[in-house]
């Protein structure tokens, strides 16, 4: 009886495909729209409103749609347990996309910078950035952005001083205690000439500078392992 059941399972996933649980993720998963190439999500209720973008068609799609549903779930939560206010609670997700190479040794960038406002003092505001090597079909993180054995940050961390001591007037000078942390380097994009980096307020320049980004030219830095 179990081998007949067997049988039967196969047949009907070799026939139908996988049943819908088992499909990739997409944007009705998470109950956005197709807007074009972008997933729009739109939530709201008496307390608040939420509003995201990402793209439809990201090749290492689950993580992405895990990081978005992680994200309206605990913003919801936090909004609808909340006393009343006299405007309503906020998140909203905006996208920016970056490509580098030619394939089969292409990459591809997303970046979601998110905007929160769900009481206190101070919103907040972060990115989070997913990088996909399209050649070998791999997540690119910063920590397998470079060859293993090269101190990339030596090269990088005047590089992004200089470009955010160019943009910002007050001058505020970065701390190596900061400026040499690979864990304030996650978020960057990649491109054919530049490596951008992003960074939430208070991450490498002082809060009040507010989010800010620095691009560092690749030809100035260890080769990419890509």
């Amino acid at each position: 009886m179990r081998y007949l059941l067997a049988i039967a399972v196969l047949a009907i996933t070799v026939l139908f495909g996988w049943p819908a649980a088992a499909a990739p993720p997409s944007c009705a998963s998470v109950g956005a729209t197709v807007d074009g190439p972008l997933c729009h999500l739109h939530a709201a209720g008496p307390m608040y409103t939420l509003d995201m973008t990402f793209p439809a068609d990201y090749p290492d799609e689950q993580p992405l749609i895990d990081y978005v549903t992680q994200n309206r779930d605990g913003f919801i939560n936090v909004a609808q347990a909340s006393g009343p206010r006299d405007h309503p609670y906020q998140m909203e997700a905006t996208t920016e996309q970056q490509f580098s190479g030619q394939p089969p040794h292409n990459t591809r960038s997303v970046v979601l910078k998110f905007f929160q406002d769900v009481g206190g003092s101070r919103t907040s505001t972060w990115y989070k950035a997913f990088n996909y090597n399209l050649g070998s079909k791999q997540p690119i993180t910063f920590d397998t952005l470079f060859a293993p054995g090269t101190s990339p940050l030596d090269a990088i961390f005047p590089l992004v001083q200089r470009d955010l001591a160019r943009q910002n007037a007050m001058g505020a000078a970065i701390l190596p205690s900061n400026g040499l942390d690979p864990s304030h380097y996650q978020n960057f994009a990649i491109t054919d000439d530049q490596l951008i980096f992003y960074f939430a307020p208070g991450e490498m320049l002082p809060a009040f500078a507010g989010p800010c980004q620095a691009q560092v030219a690749r030809n100035a830095i260890p080769p990419l392992a890509i």
